[in-house]
């Protein structure tokens, strides 16, 4: 069984404090994918990733973006957009932090244009896993914002900016989907399987997004943007590996606002994701959303878990 999450922790102090290294010893996965680090090396506390190699991409953003995967072994191979990672192995002493050394970490693939501009923001990383045939990719897709004739100022938290957030969205979608289909195709030409993780800040249908009425035209669950989603899966390419497991319902969600009653209602988005070839997907036999450790919230998202019986 191999047992595999994904979680953006908005922050690793944050969530170290609300007890993620807890979380991380307790819940028995073999490979976490995280998104929105947001911390560079030296910031990055004591004991924040257990016993667990990792590989992160900080990005050169401080305090913003940034990713890593954690496995239970070395992983056979670190890609990132940057050609540089940051590697290191479980800490010799508990409660320290992992030496996390600089290397090399090319990609396989060109990268597409219109995506070197978001190299260096810690958003994208690849491991190839030791110990199963299979490439883990964690992204945090760019959240966006919408297009400037929705923009309605007494509408928004944010000041109008003619649709560059959205524009910038639209862009990087559109260059990545060229590029997943080439480092997917790289992986199943090296025998690999392909599971991308992370927080695609889109909720695809209705199902993935329990106020729907309300936000058809919010970024995140624009008609572009669900499309978009739709063209990257086919039962030959991608599979929504939860969806997959829940096809009949509502949910799970896996984001909640901090405001208000949205997530003692479970008015929530279904952001966070595991797409995977299609013989991966159908190894999957149970898919959780962990939505709180002992009562408290790591995070405004919640780690998603699939169990895979893959030996």
């Amino acid at each position: 069984m191999l047992r595999i999450a994904t979680a953006n922790i908005n922050g690793i102090r944050a969530t170290h404090r609300r007890g993620f290294g807890d979380w991380l010893t307790e819940r028995g996965c073999d490979v976490v994918a995280l998104q929105e680090v947001r911390a560079q090396a030296d910031k990055i506390p004591d004991g924040a990733f257990g016993d667990f190699h990792v590989a992160l991409d900080t990005g050169t953003l401080p305090g913003r973006n940034g990713v890593a995967v954690l496995t239970r072994r070395p992983p056979a191979a670190v890609r990132t957009w940057s050609g540089s990672a940051l590697v290191g192995g479980p800490a010799e002493a508990a409660g320290s932090l992992p030496a996390l050394e600089p290397v090399a970490s090319p990609d396989h693939v060109p990268l597409s244009r219109g995506l070197g501009r978001f190299a260096t923001h810690g958003r994208y990383l690849e491991v190839d896993l030791t110990d199963a045939p299979v490439t883990i990719a964690c992204l945090y897709l760019p959240k966006g914002g919408l297009p400037a004739e929705l923009q309605r100022p007494e509408r928004m938290r944010e000041a109008p900016d003619g649709g560059a957030r959205y524009a910038r969205k639209m862009g990087f979608m559109a260059a990545f989907s060229r590029y997943l289909t080439s480092t997917r195709r790289a992986a199943a030409a090296a025998g690999r399987e392909f599971l991308l993780l992370g927080d695609l800040n889109i909720a695809h249908t209705r199902q993935d997004l329990a106020a729907w009425r309300r936000n058809p035209q919010n970024d995140g669950f624009l008609p572009e943007e669900r499309e978009w989603f739709g063209q990257q899966l086919s039962p030959r390419t991608l599979v929504d590996v939860v969806r997959s497991l829940h096809p009949g319902e509502d949910g799970p969600y896996s984001w909640w606002s901090w405001l208000g009653q949205s997530f003692a209602k479970d008015a929530g988005w279904r952001l966070d994701y595991h797409l995977a070839t299609p013989r991966l997907a159908r190894s999957a036999v149970r898919a959780e959303v962990d939505r709180e450790f002992r009562g408290v919230r790591l995070s405004d998202h919640s780690p998603v878990i699939v169990d895979y019986d893959w030996s």
